[in-house]
């Protein structure tokens, strides 16, 4: 296992980037799960990022990345590609710092999230089936508009500005021994990490994807960023590649993660359900795929620990939402 500092992100750089943009996130609580303790074995606590402004983490490294502009690049503006939560947060950043958007987005984007980052002003951009297609568009704003792309995850800023997530949930529960993070491009995952691993090398951090076209977890079995086919799922917003050219993420995931899993959609609908109506909390399907690894028992508690999960977001589209905790065909 390597170092988190030999991938370019410590944990100064998550101290430093919590102290940036507290101004502007919510320092959201870590609970107990009420429902769960029995059944796994293990006191489960939940960081409910679900709470933040824009309903999900991203605003943190969009934010950290945001702040940390020149004058000149915040003047010619920023774009993000986004399957939502990320371009939400981008376009939540943007106008409260008072610097113009632009959101690229795939025509698989569901219209709940479309509605959502244009409810906080950015100007969206539909371009192609996929996300690698959308960021054709976004790498073209930023070559002929001169606008900064403002990734996903792939950036040392928007990774440090996720870990502060990891920094708040340790300060809350020191004992935790296993970490259950949702992994997409890794950014989550990357950050907390970097958090928990300074804190105690002993946690277990374990990244949590869908099997619809798991980008990362595919990347990390090929030994280097791959492609995979986008799929639908009801974890999209872990949907997407991790760029074949990435430098930040991958290497960070690869270096502290100590294990991954894959769900089946049911699985994930378990998740969701759960946290529905065992716990009263509305998450998309991303946001339940630590508790839909442990109600699988693809996680095992080690003896007398406490598991944690981030519940990440909650900007599902709620018609598929309502189906699902109501156990119909979703």
């Amino acid at each position: 296992m390597g170092k988190a500092s030999d991938a370019g992100v410590n944990l100064q750089d998550i101290m430093a980037a919590r102290r940036r943009i507290a101004p502007y996130v919510v320092r959201t609580p870590t609970v107990l799960a009420k429902g769960l303790k029995e059944r796994v074995g293990a006191e489960v606590a939940l960081k409910l990022d679900s709470l933040q402004h824009t309903g999900s983490f991203k605003l943190r490294g969009a934010t950290n990345r945001m702040l940390r502009l020149s004058p000149a690049e915040r003047e010619a503006g920023v774009v993000a590609c986004s399957t939502g939560n990320h371009g939400r947060a981008v376009a939540e950043a943007a106008r409260r710092l008072g610097i113009p958007a632009k959101i690229t987005l795939s025509e698989l984007v569901p219209e709940n999230k479309l509605a959502g980052i244009r409810a906080h002003g950015a100007e969206t951009i539909i371009h192609g089936r996929s996300q690698d297609e959308a960021f054709e568009e976004a790498h073209r704003l930023v070559r002929e508009e001169g606008m900064t792309l403002i990734d996903t995850f792939d950036h040392p800023d928007v990774i440090a500005g996720q870990g502060t997530a990891g920094l708040e949930l340790l300060e809350d529960m020191p004992d935790i021994d296993t970490l259950l993070v949702p992994l997409s491009g890794g950014g989550l995952m990357a950050g907390i990490a970097v958090a928990a691993k300074a804190a105690n090398p002993n946690i277990r951090v374990i990244g949590i994807s869908m099997e619809r076209g798991p980008a990362m977890i595919e990347s990390l079995r090929a030994g280097k960023p791959v492609q995979v086919e986008e799929q639908s799922s009801l974890a999209d917003s872990l949907g997407g590649g991790i760029g074949l050219d990435n430098r930040w993420s991958f290497p960070l995931v690869r270096a502290l993660g100590d294990d991954f899993i894959l769900l089946s959609e049911d699985e994930i609908a378990a998740g969701m359900t759960h946290l529905y109506w065992h716990e009263q909390l509305v998450a998309e399907g991303a946001s339940a795929v630590g508790i839909g690894a442990l109600l699988s028992g693809k996680v095992k508690p080690r003896d007398g620990g406490t598991i944690a999960t981030v519940v990440s977001g909650c900007n599902v589209d709620m018609a598929t939402f309502t189906r699902v905790v109501a156990g119909d065909a979703y």
